[in-house]
């Protein structure tokens, strides 16, 4: 079991990140044309649009982030929809390609924390593995430091409304909020916190 509140030192997470983030790209490497087509469970956005999201953090510097945030006038949400969909035009031989430069690279988009990287790889490799029909596993560990994170964020703002249960994670030691509880692997767990509600809707309780 993982103990409560566990949260991983900076390095064990960034080699979590760079391990999950050149898998995800072995295996986007793979799809035939018609996989990258498939949506997913992010509103709009298909395999391509989320390969191509998880490119966009670890390259934007505050200027084009600034830009960015114009050109979508000042809503962060419709930024990051449109600068997914904008980049999941390019070729997919450019979208892994880009995904494995992100390999190794520290940066974080302006505004963001050393954890959100994880989230985002964690939660949008899940994204991708579920359109596919495919199983993806979660380090337990890491499923723990990103959900949280996603329990105590305040800023960035937390796009995905907490649910009103109490949560506990059947593989770890971690459990959140009040009410009817909600049970199952942390992993699951994570999804549910960052509105994959369809993902976990078999989840046990």
């Amino acid at each position: 079991m993982i103990p409560v509140g566990a949260v991983l030192e900076t390095d064990e997470r960034w080699r979590i990140i760079d391990r999950e983030r050149g898998e995800l790209a072995d295996m986007l490497a793979q799809l035939s044309p018609e996989d990258w087509e498939r949506p997913t469970q992010c509103d709009g956005w298909r395999v391509r649009d989320v390969a191509a999201h998880l490119t966009i953090a670890p390259r934007m510097s505050y200027g084009a982030g600034l830009r960015e945030f114009l050109r979508a006038r000042g809503d962060v949400n419709r930024m990051i929809h449109d600068t997914a969909v904008r980049e999941g035009r390019r070729p997919v031989t450019e979208i892994v390609a880009e995904l494995r430069a992100t390999v190794g690279s520290r940066h974080l988009a302006p505004g963001t924390t050393r954890r959100e990287p994880l989230i985002d790889i964690l939660v949008h490799g899940q994204d991708i593995a579920l359109a596919l029909g495919r199983e993806r596993e979660m380090p337990v560990a890491a499923a723990v430091d990103a959900a949280d994170r996603v329990w105590t964020m305040r800023f960035p703002p937390r796009p995905w409304p907490l649910p009103r249960a109490r949560l506990v994670a059947t593989d770890a030691d971690w459990s959140r909020g009040e009410g009817e509880e909600i049970s199952g692997p942390v992993s699951t767990l994570l999804l549910l916190l960052t509105g994959r509600t369809r993902s976990t809707a078999d989840a046990p309780t």
